[in-house]
């Protein structure tokens, strides 16, 4: 039996996100969306591309759930979007309830699911996704950062005039402004960008890059969808080939980093059994007060949400 992925929302990061993966056919295919017939427009637009894709997996559209029935992942990307001005934690209140409702359905139709969060603001979502389950740490997750990094690696490669993939980095942090990228830890073909950059390019990759949504929503109008799609698609294969990734991704942190009860994106281990390790990167004074300032920023708002929620502490 083929191996079901559902996406909640079709819109650009779903409906993206549901072609990326029926291309690369890693399962059939569930795209749910409340609006009517937008999902089945969309899913029959895909099966069509399928004999040009080379794909035989099957994309259905709903607007319930009852198709996702027994899904092994469940992306969701469901959510009002975000508006040029507007910060992710600005999505906070109107959100809430749409990822509780839709985690609600995934529990009932898909038990045994792997919930992957991309609803912004990414790690408090994923912080409500887990409050309303109370399923382990390991089966609930949010992308961010393997988005972050991969945008990094875009901007150092543009900086070196070299090809992307022999750039490698590592982003730790929320997925905002308050993000971690660890300079030190990026490399070029293996020799460490520091000595290939002077200090003022490679700031300027990393500011571009905790700027990146924002850039993005200041021209288009609305938020990146190729990318994201593109790092959701990443996860959801290193979880159903059993990939044993090494990335980083908003992960539930129990004491690690100094962190307890926060969703916040670090390096893990991802494959079969979902988040199956926790990496614990050895980090510098400044490094630590600035991931400090992003497990306070994103323990903020996970605070609120929990006074929204009304969960008990």
């Amino acid at each position: 039996m083929r191996r079901k992925i559902t996406v909640v929302g079709a819109g650009r990061v779903g409906e993206t996100t549901a072609h990326v993966l029926a291309k690369r056919a890693l399962g059939d295919v569930v795209l749910v969306d409340v609006v009517p017939s937008l999902a089945h427009g969309k899913a029959l637009d895909l099966m069509e591309l399928g004999p040009l894709d080379g794909s035989d997996v099957r994309v259905a559209g709903s607007t319930g759930y009852e198709e996702s029935r027994y899904s092994d992942v469940v992306v969701v990307t469901s959510g009002l979007p975000r508006k040029p001005g507007e910060s992710r934690e600005d999505l906070l209140k109107k959100n809430i309830a749409i990822v509780r409702s839709v985690v609600e359905q995934v529990m009932h139709w898909s038990p045994g699911a792997f919930l992957l969060m991309v609803t912004n603001p990414i790690d408090t979502m994923a912080w409500v996704a887990k409050a309303v389950t109370g399923w382990p740490r390991e089966r609930v997750f949010g992308m961010a950062g393997i988005l972050d990094t991969s945008r990094l690696r875009a901007f150092l490669a543009m900086e070196l005039g070299c090809s992307v993939r022999d750039v490698t980095a590592l982003v730790l942090g929320g997925h905002g402004d308050e993000m971690v990228p660890l300079v030190r830890c990026a490399a070029a073909g293996g020799i460490p960008v520091e000595e290939l950059l002077p200090p003022e390019r490679l700031e300027a990759a990393v500011a571009r890059t905790r700027g990146a949504g924002g850039e993005i929503v200041k021209m288009l109008g609305f938020s990146a969808y190729f990318s994201p799609a593109g790092a959701i698609a990443d996860m959801v294969q290193a979880v159903l080939k059993d990939e044993k990734r090494v990335v980083p991704c908003s992960a539930y942190l129990q004491g690690e980093y100094g962190a307890r009860d926060v969703y916040l994106g670090v390096p893990v281990l991802l494959g079969a059994g979902g988040v199956e390790r926790i990496f614990q990167v050895s980090l510098t004074g400044t490094e630590k007060q600035m991931l400090s300032r992003s497990i306070q920023l994103c323990r903020e708002s996970i605070e609120e949400a929990r006074a929204l929620m009304g969960v008990a502490v």
